[in-house]
């Protein structure tokens, strides 16, 4: 299954495959599996009910890789409207706020750092009017470094705003140090871009080694480790952790995306620990989709089954 990886991602970019999905009404089936709408309604109804049953959430507008400043600030646009009315119906205590810095101008030409920063800035103004906060997601390797400098920057008016690195680059487990600081927030996770052998780790035996010399680097130090990861083997491993450093509950937490062990989620979360669901939402679903798929390719069967059928 692991050889299906690289061509799901690149399927991925395929509007051909796009719009055969986006038309087969059957294939909504595993994408509502995985995003529960295109509203802020949607998302919205989505959290409630995850908070409802004793969980936190993230919200991601989806959409990335955006060449237009007009885009750009529709998303900026969106996630406010969303922060509104997660304050509005009391909600912002256990959400939070998700966001690609491609999606909001990180990609543009010539300046596009720059209007990532006031995009993201603006954001993190709403969501702390709010009473949340917003994590920054890592993309590729090639933006990684435009990311860091970002955070930085942010972090002088916002230091509550979340980092997010990916265990499968070489680079990470330096970074974890430089970021493992009091009241920084880091959400650790494997990876889910293709990324080449010069930057990144191949095997999945190395990508685990790596995930857990990252974890205990994060958990040792004096930041607040966000651990995303629906492996159950790490999971266990980052309680140990946890318990050896003597973590108390509330001073991480376990991440996991939305649909993906919903029984494991609320069973964390019945032992005390804190468990933040990561929602995504949007008409831009595809790509994130594909991802998904590429990341369990034991789905692939049912995606494809649902292509062909009618019914």
């Amino acid at each position: 299954m692991s050889l299906l990886r690289q061509p799901i991602l690149l399927l991925a970019k395929s509007d051909k495959v796009k719009n055969l999905v986006s038309t087969m009404p059957v294939s909504s089936g595993i994408v509502t599996s995985y995003v529960p709408g295109e509203t802020t309604g949607s998302a919205v109804d989505a959290s409630a009910g995850l908070i409802d049953d004793g969980l936190h959430v993230t919200l991601d507008f989806l959409g990335e890789d955006t060449l237009d400043r007009a885009q750009a600030d529709a998303t900026v646009a969106a996630y406010k409207e969303l922060l509104a009315e997660l304050a509005r119906r009391g909600l912002s205590g256990r959400a939070e706020v998700s966001v690609k810095l491609s999606a909001v101008g990180q990609a543009l030409p010539d300046e596009g750092e720059k209007v990532a920063l006031e995009n993201a800035r603006e954001i993190c103004r709403a969501a702390r009017n709010a009473g949340t906060t917003v994590t920054l997601d890592m993309e590729d390797h090639t933006t990684t470094d435009s990311t860091l400098e970002i955070l930085r920057n942010l972090r002088k008016d916002f230091p509550e705003t979340g980092a997010v690195l990916q265990a499968m680059l070489h680079r990470t487990e330096a970074d974890c140090r430089s970021l493992a600081y009091e009241g920084s927030r880091v959400r650790l996770c494997k990876g889910a871009y293709h990324e080449p052998e010069s930057v990144a780790f191949q095997d999945k035996v190395d990508i685990d080694k790596s995930y857990v010399r990252c974890l205990k680097v994060l958990l040792a130090g004096q930041g607040y480790p966000m651990i995303a990861s629906h492996d159950p083997r790490m999971i266990q491993i980052a309680s140990a952790l946890a318990s050896r450093h003597g973590r108390n509950h509330g001073t991480y937490e376990f991440q996991m995306l939305y649909g993906i062990r919903p029984e494991e989620q609320r069973r964390l979360a019945e032992a005390g620990e804190t468990v933040r669901v990561y929602i995504p939402y949007g008409q831009e679903w595809y790509g994130y989709l594909m991802r998904r798929l590429a990341e369990r390719p034991q789905n692939l069967t049912f995606f494809l089954r649902s292509l062909v059928s009618k019914k």
